[in-house]
């Protein structure tokens, strides 16, 4: 008799966060990669300004509009998306690299990017969406963060009202009341999506595999 192999070979899926700036998606995001081996980042490229506590290539790659537009002329990104007037893009093949290899690929984006890789990646993606507990909330973390000017600050509170309406597209939906809570709903999320039969590429020579033993 065969000794049984402890993994099922699968399929790599796609964790897209997603909420109005200030919520907590990045934070909730870095504690994911950090705590589970099993998923990677995708790293974005965007035409931001680099904030002082950003490294390029790991947080984004800065590039110039110029630059962007060309990939995405030669569809380069798998997403894009024009945010507070900066351009921001996933690039197409290390996702689907790292898909293949059964690796999973976490995507830190707005509901414009979310909706992009829904109809570019269709079951590949698992979607959650933050909320913050009160507008108020939501301020305050956007003032405490201190990375912005006032009227930065104005302009995403304008703009989380539209981010917010989009809640009911998403697979997933979880109130950031409290840090460590959110992140162990999103490794629950994760847990149950991995063992998802449409994943498990290895599931059927397994099962045969164990019935030629019966």
């Amino acid at each position: 008799m065969s000794s049984p192999k402890e993994t099922i070979d699968r399929r790599g899926l796609m964790l897209v966060l997603s909420s109005p700036s200030g919520a907590g998606k990045t934070t909730i995001a870095r504690r994911v990669l950090a705590e589970d081996p099993e998923i990677t980042a995708s790293i974005s490229h965007t035409t931001r300004p680099r904030r002082p506590s950003e490294v390029d290539g790991k947080d984004y790659h800065f590039v110039d509009k110029q630059t962007f537009t060309q990939m995405r002329d030669q569809k380069a990104f798998l997403e894009w998306a024009l945010v507070f007037d900066n351009f921001y893009g996933t690039t197409r093949a290390p996702v689907a690299e790292s898909l293949k290899r059964g690796r999973d690929v976490l995507f830190d984006v707005d509901w414009q990017g979310a909706e992009s890789l829904r109809t570019q990646a269709g079951q590949d993606v698992v979607s959650v969406f933050v909320l913050p507990p009160t507008a108020g909330a939501l301020e305050e973390r956007l003032k405490a963060r201190a990375q912005d000017s006032d009227n930065v600050v104005a302009r995403r509170m304008a703009g989380a009202s539209n981010e917010i309406r989009a809640w009911d597209k998403y697979d997933y939906v979880l109130i950031n009341f409290d840090v460590d809570k959110s992140v162990e709903a999103v490794h629950a999320v994760l847990a149950a999506e991995r063992l998802k039969r449409s994943r498990l590429t290895g599931l059927q020579g397994f099962v045969e595999g164990l019935l030629t033993e019966l």
